[in-house]
């Protein structure tokens, strides 16, 4: 994916070019950027924690069962763990203290909320580096680095497609995942910040919040249309934006309302094909979990920083047109 061209140059051909040739870059299962460096230090061990409340998180998983396969060829395990359904601050850090009491060597983490700062840095100061991917608080931590995307950056590149579909003017509803995720915040003010600024008569409804349920997302639309029939369109910045294309649907409103989201997932691209979604922006989820792995790994026995503290997704977004 485009996003991903500067972690390219600076993940496989970097490694490849320390293997001394490119030849191991063609072991990476598909997706995957980064080759792992030899294991001259030992069996290393690998703490993977992710969340599980909605499709988005399966290519998460399928990222880090592919890591796992593929440094087991490097002495290294890597164990996936499913920190539930409800994102909180509080089963991160539960996460990361249950990690510690059984002596990982090093933790990828999807942190997203504050309050995952301090215990962030008690792992690093006991010599346990945590590699953030996803999303991650507003407090500076002292992580080894951080991939994900800009969310201020991926909220204004939506607000901008938002505003000229919309003809800068009509009703737009806003729901949001969970009010107290720094990521969901940003995209959202991101792209209303740029929707105020650009296209003033644009009236926003909203923001509402389904913690990241397509059922709730489902409902929240339901309730829009009935308060405002003229709505136009509904941006759902984090998990279940497919519950709000369905209710689209159900309300015989395609092609009237559109829904506009996060990530390319089955649940996501099959209303994109029956056009109750308009635009869908993904992050390189695989990508995300399998590259963030194997720099830990590298990490962990070579001493090979990450190519940057902060390495950056650009989003591809993708609207019915674009995938006909």
């Amino acid at each position: 994916m485009s996003g991903w061209n500067s972690l390219k140059s600076l993940g496989v051909f970097a490694c490849a070019a320390l293997l001394g040739g490119a030849a191991l870059a063609t072991d990476l299962p598909e997706g995957g950027t980064v080759v792992a460096l030899p294991n001259e230090k030992g069996a290393v061990r690998i703490a993977f924690l992710s969340f599980q409340n909605n499709p988005f998180w399966r290519p998460v998983t399928e990222g880090a069962l592919a890591a796992k396969e593929y440094l087991a060829g490097y002495d290294a395990t890597l164990d996936y763990v499913d920190l539930g359904d409800e994102l909180s601050a509080e089963a991160v850090v539960a996460g990361i203290e249950a990690s510690l009491a059984q002596k990982y060597d090093g933790i990828v983490v999807v942190p997203i909320f504050d309050g995952t700062a301090r215990i962030i840095n008690e792992a690093t100061d006991e010599g346990v580096p945590v590699l953030n991917i996803v999303a991650e608080g507003g407090v500076p931590s002292e992580r080894l680095a951080f991939i994900g995307q800009d969310a201020i950056s991926a909220g204004r590149q939506i607000g901008e497609f938002i505003g000229g579909k919309m003809g800068g003017d009509g009703k737009l509803g806003v729901i949001t995942g969970y009010f107290g995720a720094t990521q969901h915040t940003n995209r959202m003010n991101g792209a209303l910040d740029l929707i105020k600024e650009e296209y003033p008569d644009i009236e926003i409804i909203g923001p509402f919040e389904n913690r990241d349920k397509a059922e709730s997302a489902y409902s929240l639309v339901q309730d829009m249309y009935t308060a405002h029939p003229d709505l136009e369109m509904v941006y759902v910045t984090a998990g279940g934006p497919f519950g709000a294309a369905k209710a689209v649907q159900d309300l015989g409103l395609t092609g009237k309302v559109g829904v506009v989201g996060f990530d390319h997932t089955p649940d996501n691209m099959q209303y994109l094909a029956t056009g109750e979604m308009v635009g869908l922006l993904d992050q390189a989820p695989f990508q995300q979990a399998f590259d963030a792995s194997v720099m830990l790994y590298n990490y962990l026995v070579a001493g090979q920083e990450p190519p940057a503290k902060v390495i950056a997704v650009e989003g591809n977004l993708i609207t019915p047109e674009s995938v006909r």
